[in-house]
């Protein structure tokens, strides 16, 4: 179907064109204007020819928002506001069966049982369409023996819809009214009845229905929280389990910090892969990892005792540990190390010419020209001498030792060096669990 309307009204009105694309189901609205026309064309829709006319930017119009009442304004826009310029168009109004049925497909009722001031009951409707309506509201009542099967006419209840009773609101037509003074002891609706055509019945909303949806609302919640309650008190045990589960992996998440891992003075090159293994181990356990082997650049620029103070200084506060790889070479530097302060420290008691004594934990050994141990593990011994005379050696050091390379020397009938008396030992693999487990946990 094609629809082509021309509206020319000399050359103070534009053309308009509507057609109908059924591909699209839409109706397409152009607009025509002279060439040399400086104007912009202006569009206004309205609902009746005297309906408000609202403003109209849009170029087409859905199928089922046509009605027989549309009609539109065209008009140049000269800046006066001149309405005897305008032209008005109704082109639907010859398709009335066609669209009629988007009006009833559109008609809407409300109904809402209200309180009179004098304390009788009323029934209010309000009812909207696209278009204004001539037809009757009345009410009605349901049949007591087919129990809401046919809602019956009461007669003389009729109230006729006509047209200077319709407002204007948005894009519906309203009408409103009421009937007063109804019995309550009936259950009566409203009909309405439009060119033959009825629609309803329309009953107030049953508020008795409401209360018991409600009512049921609240039981199924508390049985819900009951069924909740019981399950709760036969899971308790297995919660309990898997809280404590993740309370001990946050805890270790939280006590994971700082590890200073120190390799002995050691040139098998296996020794040193495995330090590094263990280093990069630690670290993929989520520890920061500080390897003297991985820090060359900065033992060479700061020195083996001021980079090792260093990495010592944030452990305290960060509750973390320095490692001493233990080998064989580790365990005699150790005792020559002590034996080597031994001396020192009774030349210095019979008031001879010793190293000189410069302030800080170990230094005046490193200070020593005859002294071969001016590195990071005999410094390293320095500190946990320092350490071990304040009895706090353990909270900071520990050693671990590789059973590949076992660090006792041959014989086993040395005890450890007393440097390292009361320092944790771990050996590895076999207790690698246990080490993690120290690092993780920490000092509390």
């Amino acid at each position: 179907m094609c629809l082509f309307v021309n509206w020319l009204v000399y050359h103070a009105v534009p053309k308009v064109n509507i057609v109908s694309d059924p591909q699209t189901r839409e109706m397409i609205i152009k607009v025509e204007k002279e060439e040399d026309s400086p104007y912009p064309v202006e569009m206004c829709l309205q609902h009746e020819k005297n309906g408000v006319c609202k403003t109209w930017k849009e170029k087409t119009i859905p199928f089922h928002s046509v009605t027989p009442c549309m009609c539109f304004q065209v008009w140049f826009d000269r800046g006066d506001n001149d309405r005897s310029n305008r032209v008005q168009i109704c082109p639907f109004t010859n398709n009335t069966e066609w669209y009629q049925r988007n009006v009833w497909d559109n008609v809407s009722v409300t109904v809402v049982q209200g309180q009179m001031n004098s304390g009788g009951t009323m029934l209010s409707w309000n009812l909207t369409a696209p278009c204004r309506l001539e037809g009757v509201v009345r009410l009605c009542q349901w049949d007591a023996v087919l129990d809401k099967v046919r809602c019956n006419k009461l007669k003389g209840s009729e109230q006729p819809m006509e047209n200077d009773t319709w407002k204007e609101h948005d894009k519906y037509w309203l009408f409103l009214g009421a009937f007063e003074n109804i019995n309550t002891d009936l259950d009566q609706c409203v009909l309405v009845t439009v060119e033959n055509r009825e629609f309803g019945p329309f009953c107030p909303a049953d508020t008795s229905w409401w209360h018991w949806r409600w009512s049921l609302l609240v039981l199924v919640s508390l049985m819900l929280f009951g069924l909740a309650a019981i399950c709760l008190y036969f899971l308790h045990g297995k919660l309990k389990r898997l809280a404590w589960q993740w309370h001990q992996r946050k805890c270790n998440q939280i006590y994971r910090g700082r590890v200073v891992l120190l390799s002995p003075p050691e040139t098998n090159t296996s020794v040193s892969e495995l330090v590094c293994r263990l280093g990069s181990t630690l670290s993929a356990r989520g520890h920061s990892v500080s390897v003297d082997m991985w820090s060359r650049a900065e033992l060479c620029s700061l020195g083996p005792l001021p980079w090792l103070h260093s990495q010592l200084q944030p452990l305290d506060s960060q509750r973390a540990r320095a490692i001493l790889v233990l080998t064989r070479s580790a365990w005699q530097k150790a005792e020559d190390w002590a034996q080597q302060l031994d001396r020192q420290g009774r030349g210095m008691d019979q008031g001879g010419q010793g190293a000189e004594r410069v302030e800080g934990e170990g230094d005046w050994l490193l200070r020593d020209p005859s002294s071969p141990y001016a590195d990071v593990f005999s410094a390293a011994l320095g500190c946990v001498e320092a350490d071990r005379l304040q009895g706090r050696a353990g909270e900071r050091f520990l050693l671990v030792q590789f059973e590949a390379h076992p660090a006792m020397p041959d014989g086993g009938k040395k005890g450890f060096p007393q440097l390292f008396q009361g320092l944790p030992v771990f050996d590895l693999p076999s207790q690698s669990q246990a080490l993690f487990s120290a690092l993780a946990i920490g000092p509390r």
